[in-house]
């Protein structure tokens, strides 16, 4: 039985952009290579089909994993979402309780996490800690520093 994947409306986008990137400009690219590399002569001594050849299997396999993504994927529109509750596609404000520093996070699949977009995985520590709360609720998640304790300040959902 296959896996369902969350993913928001612009990460299910993003993922069909990099589908058709990579068949449409990087496998002829690829092909190409080889082509040119094979032209040289004996194969068992030419690196640059060699690593052609493993770019080419590199290649294939992201397309195999982002097609198997893609048909297993449930999109997730967070506009049409709403509600007090944290869940997949949110966007929560969150209060350190020891430095009292604000933050916010939207919860997005794990295609899509993005640290420097403040977008984290729904598998993440914080997100799983996080997921079923409602404003006002503190919560304390261990992540990869140590334990945390936050407060959440607000859910939307855009």
């Amino acid at each position: 039985m296959s896996e369902v994947y969350p993913i928001t409306k612009e990460g299910y986008e993003k993922l069909k952009k990099e589908l058709k990137h990579l068949k449409s400009v990087e496998r002829p690219a690829v092909v190409q290579a080889i082509e040119e590399a094979r032209a040289h002569g004996d194969l068992k001594e030419n690196a640059e089909y060699h690593a052609a050849k493993e770019q080419q299997s590199f290649l294939e396999g992201r397309m195999q994993e982002i097609n198997g993504k893609l048909s297993n994927c449930q999109v997730i529109d967070p506009a049409t979402l709403s509600g007090e509750k944290v869940i997949f596609g949110a966007t929560v404000t969150l209060l350190d309780l020891d430095s009292e520093e604000e933050f916010c996070y939207q919860i997005v699949g794990d295609e899509e996490a993005d640290l420097s977009q403040n977008r984290i995985s729904f598998s993440s520590p914080i997100a799983r800690a996080l997921i079923g709360k409602k404003t006002g609720d503190e919560v304390t998640a261990t992540i990869p520093k140590g334990k945390i304790d936050v407060e959440i300040l607000d859910v939307k959902f855009v």
